[in-house]
């Protein structure tokens, strides 16, 4: 990351409780209690004592402690060891330190409708012993 993406712009300590909707630029740090929704571009780092019970829009999400909600990230997600998210999480890539844990699902499609078609093994056997037979 570089420097300026690192400084963090604001932070709530432990000992905060907050209600609410929090907009932002910049890296926030949430070591408190956070209930609402949190919309931004940038990075939301949740602490270690962090409890946050939320819909997360961000950039990037790192969390070190509880989140509980539904997280939508443009980049990435972090949960590292001895945290915990309760929810589901949209993100392009996903890191899940050993002792971290995700109790949800995680969608990693991105905005594109991929659709594969799956041949069997049978139909693929077929198109090939048909082609050695006409040669």
């Amino acid at each position: 990351m570089k420097k300026e993406d690192t400084q963090i712009k604001a932070y709530m300590s432990e000992d905060t409780v907050f209600n609410g909707s929090l907009y932002f630029d910049g890296t926030v740090r949430i070591d408190g209690k956070f209930e609402g929704a949190v919309h931004t571009d940038d990075t939301l780092v949740v602490g270690e004592t962090g409890h946050l019970v939320a819909e997360i829009s961000a950039g990037t999400v790192v969390c070190m402690g509880r989140i509980e909600g539904t997280i939508i990230a443009s980049k990435k997600v972090e949960i590292h060891a001895n945290s915990r998210v309760v929810g589901n999480i949209k993100s392009p890539a996903l890191y899940i330190e050993l002792g971290g844990v995700l109790d949800g699902s995680c969608d990693m499609t991105g905005k594109e409708n991929k659709i594969i078609p799956l041949v069997k093994t049978e139909e693929k056997e077929k198109k090939v012993s048909g082609q050695s037979a006409k040669g």
